[in-house]
């Protein structure tokens, strides 16, 4: 193997698949999943893999061609995952380094850091510092806002899923009183050792939020995540100020620099990082650092198997959030095991893509 990849050209196939749990949260409700698959090839015949998962499926129609613009930019460059970062970012400066820019160069830099490690013939772990190993996850694929009486059999089934210790559970509905109800009906199906996430997705205002998480303060939460917008950095250090309970932030940090501004403003206790905003495998390694002389614990956002090669040498790491949304068009999927999600021995990600559910699932709007 060559010691320099180079860049020789990039596809980006859009998929949509229908999720087995729709998402229905204070904000939106999805039946549908998008999904970007990313092939990056060289010219020494690697070709690296990763996906992106944009959440609006029309959001596609947009990425793909930036994707496809970058990859014809970079045709020729060496493959220096920090290089290409710099040369995507800068090249839509124009027009901002936050949302779309960000998604797109994000998933560039993925597929570029699985190419090194495969050409290596490593886990993308081991070619980070790290060795491969188990990551501590909880299962994030279900409890929304649905009736509190339905979530007691779906809590037991979400952690038999793998054994887990830790559920995400929804909160925001219309009352206080059902949010409370439905936590009460899935703690008492899986008992008080399970360790419970609320997430409000950004669906409060302050004095709701005000409200409601005094209200829950005290039930032993794991943490409070995204009770209000995600930009609103005076109001969550109101709240992380006010609480006992964790403040979750940072599933939209666009860039390690807005990490770094929201623990300067003290808005948050915990960080979360999406890979798709935060800049891929560059972004995060960029902020784990930060969070880590900061102390402060960071958490994945999706992206499982990214998620677990990067935790294995994140100072800080503390839970790895487990969603199984893309594994239909894996060959592969990652397996579970008493709640902690296995890193394959396999070269790079290990993501092959399952060519018949992709054909059958392409999205041709």
């Amino acid at each position: 193997m060559a010691d320099t990849l180079t860049f020789k050209g990039l596809r980006a196939r859009p998929v949509v698949l229908k999720l087995r749990r729709p998402v229905v949260a204070r904000i939106a409700t999805m039946t549908d999943w998008p999904l970007i698959l990313i092939d990056l090839y060289t010219e020494e015949g690697v070709t690296g893999r990763a996906y992106l998962e944009p959440y609006v499926v029309k959001s596609m129609r947009y990425l793909v061609p930036a994707l496809e613009d970058m990859g014809e930019m970079l045709k020729g460059q060496p493959l220096s995952p920090a290089d290409l970062y710099e040369t995507a970012r800068k090249s839509l400066h124009f027009v901002g380094y936050e949302g779309l820019s960000m998604i797109a160069v994000s998933g560039l830099d993925m597929a570029a850091w699985d190419s090194l490690a495969r050409a290596a013939e490593l886990p993308l772990c081991r070619l980070l510092g790290g060795s491969v190993g188990p990551v501590c996850a909880y299962n994030s694929n279900g409890l929304w806002l649905r009736e509190p009486s339905a979530l007691a059999d779906e809590a037991v089934a979400l952690r038999d899923e793998g054994g887990f210790t830790g559920l995400k559970l929804r909160m925001g509905r219309d009352r206080i009183a059902d949010d409370l109800a439905a936590l009460e009906a899935a703690r008492g199906a899986v008992g008080d050792r399970m360790r419970f996430m609320v997430d409000f997705n950004q669906g409060l205002d302050l004095a709701e939020a005000l409200e409601r998480c005094h209200r829950i303060d005290d039930l032993g939460l794991t943490w409070i995540e995204e009770p209000i917008l995600y930009d609103d950095y005076d109001g969550y250090a109101k709240l992380t100020a006010d609480l006992n309970t964790p403040i979750q932030i940072g599933e939209n940090f666009y860039g390690p620099r807005e990490l770094h501004k929201a623990l300067q403003r003290k808005a948050c206790d915990f960080v979360m990082p999406d890979f798709m905003s935060i800049g891929g495998v560059t972004g995060w390694m960029r902020a784990a650092s930060i969070a880590g002389t900061a102390g402060g614990p960071i958490s994945t956002h999706p992206y499982p198997e990214v998620g677990a090669h990067v935790m294995r040498v994140s100072e800080t790491a503390h839970w790895l959030e487990w969603q199984d949304w893309g594994d239909p068009v894996l060959q592969e999927p990652y397996t579970l095991k008493d709640g902690m999600l296995e890193i394959p021995n396999r070269p790079g990600l290990g993501l092959d893509w399952n060519e018949d559910v992709v054909a059958a699932n392409l999205y041709e709007g």
